[in-house]
């Protein structure tokens, strides 16, 4: 009985097209019946394409998310060599063919399901969309010509801007002034519009009147929607040629990819590169009908590293493992602190510091709404050729989001966000700055103290309150930047003097300082023996650097820390246990106390003051050790090491300078006292005198400067004189 269907049934199908009267006409035909086959084969490939025997993955991803498909093209070349050819050089002809072919397949695997009357009628299927994707290599933004028009392409870049979500009909339906009959016409996809008929084909009757031009009225109410959203994306920084702007391309989502995208987030994509015409194009090109603009009509995106989407990161089980593995050696702490810009020498305190501030404390909301930050703020500063820069660019490579810029080259408004109108619809919307797009990773400022006060200003909210208030141009809006900030600077003078007090040497605000929860000295020491290993140590890294062809190696283990950082952020919120309560409150106590007990011996206060912030700072750094051992409590153990981090930087800080560091000798001594002495007598109580004007007339006398500002800054400790102006003036205290 098995042989009963394999009857050949032969046809011939000459009589009709042999004869064709144009060549239009064969070709319309063929067309047809390649269409038709074409159709077949999509359906064919989505039920029984296999990877491995007996998996058919485009049917269940089909059944378990009826909404969209992702379609490799590499799996679509292996299945029949002739579809992704047709897909690339017509992709606007056989991508809406393609999702028919998926939503017929849809209806065929569903159950028949119990209608209203109770007879099972067939399910009620909608759209699906078709997605796809590529291993090809993305094009650059600027070979896109005029060949590449409604083709398939590939580009990858940075999205700047998005645009709020517009309704695009896709069919209108039209009634007729006249004679009321209705038409349905679909629209063109993508930012094309729907073409109208001029006359209405309603045959008049007798003695009834014709239509006239153009009778067509659109009815919005009954016309088909999608959602639409525009984008723009920029190319990637690293692509843009050497002092050229980066250029920046158009591009429409539409249905599911809709706000899924935030500015700020790396994209490739996959699109028909399409034309429109621009709306105010008349305007600078009154003669020019045939010039349009390109645009991308996106038919598939992914972004490139899933660390600049807000969404949850997707890793592989084995990678779990190997992370949890990792996190349970003894000595985790030790190996992620030498994974930290390994070729920069020495320095252990500040690498531990910057691996605090890549993983970060926990943030905690309060029941009364009050949100408590967990970015750790580091500073650098110190003398210029001691590595900081690198070790902002290590953190700018290594953070899963990170934003470097330069104290100088930014503005507030390139900081944290900046008014723009749209030049097509004329409404005012807001672009991020630095601190903006760089929510929840870590902003880099190069030269912190070459910027200009007012711009460092409108740092001081996003550090602490973590948010970005705006009211500008009608735009009232709090932005979030829960960002870490990791600045270096140099001291006022070049380098950091040892004779200046920790005032002159940092000469940036108490304001600012207190946001930052560790501030690092770096020093240029110069000592014979650590000179000779820093530079057989530098001599080494010159010679053995892996020339640029053959590295493949390096991003490997860059990427499996950034990894690692971006799984332990999302994972682990440790908070502190008890004993680790208990012994951080005796230990700030103490360090109050004897901050007093020096205050009272000395008779002066620290420059950097220990507040209750520099308490959360302590907490904050005993949580992100936690987090890189992926506990989630804190322990003594790590309260200990943040102590020591908080001392051996910010304490460490607050006492640099002349008063600790430098014994004086009796002679000084007396040499000061002299100094004193004539001081007083120059200037008299309640007088005020420029400091320079000061110190050149003693000098002239036969003192040392060094001694004369020494005097002059011990007299101010003690009460007995005051600056002014932004300490160029002396003034006599009574």
């Amino acid at each position: 009985m098995s042989g009963w269907d394999e009857g050949a049934v032969y046809y011939s199908n000459q009589a009709q097209f042999t004869e064709a009267s144009t060549d239009a006409e064969a070709a319309a035909a063929s067309s047809t019946t390649s269409r038709h086959s074409v159709l077949l084969k999509f359906k064919e490939f989505i039920r029984n394409f296999e990877k491995e025997k007996n998996v058919f993955p485009y049917r269940e991803s089909l059944v378990n998310n009826p909404k969209f498909l992702l379609v490799h093209l590499e799996d679509l070349l292996s299945f029949d060599s002739d579809l992704p050819s047709l897909l690339r050089s017509a992709p606007s002809d056989y991508l809406p063919l393609f999702e028919n072919a998926a939503a017929e397949v849809l209806a065929s695997l569903k159950m028949k399901v119990a209608g209203d009357s109770g007879e099972m009628v067939e399910p009620q299927t909608g759209e699906v969309q078709i997605l796809l994707t590529s291993k090809e290599d993305p094009v650059s933004m600027r070979s896109l010509g005029a060949q590449y028009i409604s083709k398939l392409v590939k580009i990858s870049g940075i999205t700047i801007a998005a645009s709020r979500i517009k309704a695009k009909a896709t069919y209108v339906h039209l009634i007729c002034k006249n004679c009321k009959s209705a038409r349905v016409i679909p629209c063109r996809p993508g930012l094309g519009g729907a073409i109208v008929p001029r006359s209405c084909d309603h045959v008049p009757q007798p003695g009834e009147e014709a239509c006239p031009l153009d009778p067509w009225l659109v009815v919005p109410d009954r016309s088909k929607y999608v959602d639409q959203q525009t984008l723009k994306l920029q190319e990637n920084p690293e692509d843009v040629p050497t002092g050229e702007l980066p250029r920046n391309m158009l591009l429409s989502v539409d249905r599911h990819l809709v706000q899924t995208i935030v500015p700020g987030s790396r994209l490739t994509i996959m699109g028909i590169y399409s034309i429109f015409q621009a709306a105010n194009s008349s305007t600078n090109h009154k003669g020019a009908v045939a010039v349009r603009q390109p645009y991308i009509r996106i038919v598939g995106m992914e972004e490139t590293n899933e660390a600049s989407s807000r969404g949850p990161a997707t890793f592989t089980q084995e990678e779990v493992e190997e992370f949890k593995k990792f996190a349970s050696n003894q000595d985790t702490y030790k190996v992620i602190c030498s994974k930290i810009a390994p070729s920069i020498f020495g320095h252990d305190d500040v690498k531990k510091a910057v691996a605090c501030l890549l993983f970060g404390g926990a943030r905690k909301n309060l029941p009364d709404g009050v949100k408590l930050r967990g970015d750790i703020n580091v500073l650098l500063l110190g003398d210029p050729s001691t590595a900081k820069s690198q070790f902002l660019k290590f953190v700018e490579k290594t953070a899963p989001i990170a934003v470097y810029t330069s104290g100088k080259g930014s503005s507030a408004a390139g900081l944290t966000a900046s008014v723009i109108r749209d030049s097509s619809s004329r409404e005012f919307y807001l672009e991020g700055g630095a601190m903006v797009l760089a929510d929840g990773g870590v902003v880099c400022i190069d030269e912190f103290d070459k910027m200009r006060p007012e711009d460092r200003v409108a740092i001081h909210e996003a550090m602490e309150q973590q948010t970005i208030s705006i009211a500008k141009a009608g735009i009232t809006t709090v932005l979030n930047s829960r960002t870490s900030v990791l600045a270096a600077a140099n001291p006022p003078s070049g380098r950091y003097d040892d004779l200046k007090t920790a005032q002159d040497n940092i000469d940036l605000q108490t304001t600012i300082l207190s946001r930052f929860d560790l501030i690092f000295i770096v020093k240029d020491i110069r000592m014979y023996d650590q000179d000779k290993v820093i530079a057989s140590h530098i001599i080494k890294v010159h010679a053995s650097a892996q020339t640029t062809s053959n590295d493949s190696r390096p991003p490997k283990d860059e990427n499996w820390l950034k990894r690692y950082i971006q799984y332990c952020r999302t994972e682990c919120h440790p908070r502190l246990s008890e004993a680790a309560c208990a012994k951080l409150q005796s230990d700030y106590v103490d360090i109050r106390r004897g901050m007093r007990q020096q205050a009272n011996e000395t008779g002066e206060s620290a420059a950097i003051p220990i507040t209750v912030r520099q308490l959360e700072a302590i907490i904050r750094l005993s949580e992100a050790l936690a987090k890189m051992k992926l506990s989630h409590v804190a322990t003594e153990g790590d309260v200990a090491e943040a102590l020591r981090l908080f001392k051996v930087s910010t304490m460490d800080a607050a006492r640099s300078g002349i008063n600790q560091h430098i014994n004086i000798s009796p002679d000084m001594a007396n040499e000061i006292k002299q100094a004193e002495n004539q001081i007083k007598r120059r200037l008299g109580i309640g007088n005020r005198i420029s400091e320079r004007r000061l110190i050149d007339d003693l000098t002239r006398m036969g003192m040392n400067e060094s001694i004369v500002r020494r005097a002059i800054l011990i007299m101010h400790q003690r009460g007995e004189v005051e600056y002014q102006r932004e300490r160029h003036i002396i003034v006599r205290k009574v």
